[in-house]
């Protein structure tokens, strides 16, 4: 686990669990590339998203893990970047599963919905969990490359 580095990126509903986070990522031997935000001042939730994407596209961290008060919004704005798979978890399962079955690179917490005790477990077994590749690795490819869709109706 060491000699990774992960980008960390909050917004205001997620600053109260980014200091507990952090503190655990370097427990851990992890170096931490914080993005912010820094002060409880209200920040729209995707420039920290961004950020984190931006970090981990130009391979300045390895993985991430981003805090908003639901997990919902950041882990919109992080999959519209095909490079990135990040994961909503709310329990060390699934976790676990987002590594092992999806090869997730950024971990999304709610802070307004998980304990920071649980926070932190969930960090440790996205951690340490490897991706399992065989069967989903086909399906990450999948993930990786969407089909380009032919009819223009679904276009907003």
């Amino acid at each position: 686990m060491q000699d990774r580095t992960v980008a960390i990126g909050v917004d205001h509903g997620g600053l109260s669990l980014k200091a507990e986070i952090i503190d655990h990522l370097e427990e851990a031997g992890l170096v931490v590339l914080d993005l912010g935000t820094h002060d409880s001042q209200s920040v729209d939730y995707p420039d920290y998203a961004y950020a984190v994407a931006d970090a981990i596209g130009r391979k300045r961290a390895d993985l991430g893990v981003v805090i908003c008060g639901t997990g919902i919004g950041m882990s919109i704005a992080l999959n519209r970047f095909r490079w990135i798979r990040a994961a909503l978890c709310h329990d060390v399962t699934t976790s676990r599963l987002a590594r092992e079955h999806n090869d997730a690179n950024v971990l999304v917490l709610g802070a307004r919905l998980i304990a920071s005790e649980l926070a932190k477990e969930c960090l440790t077994v996205f951690l340490q969990t490897e991706f399992g590749a065989g069967r989903h690795a086909a399906r990450v490819r999948k993930l990786n490359e969407p089909p380009v869709l032919d009819d223009a109706s679904h276009a907003a």
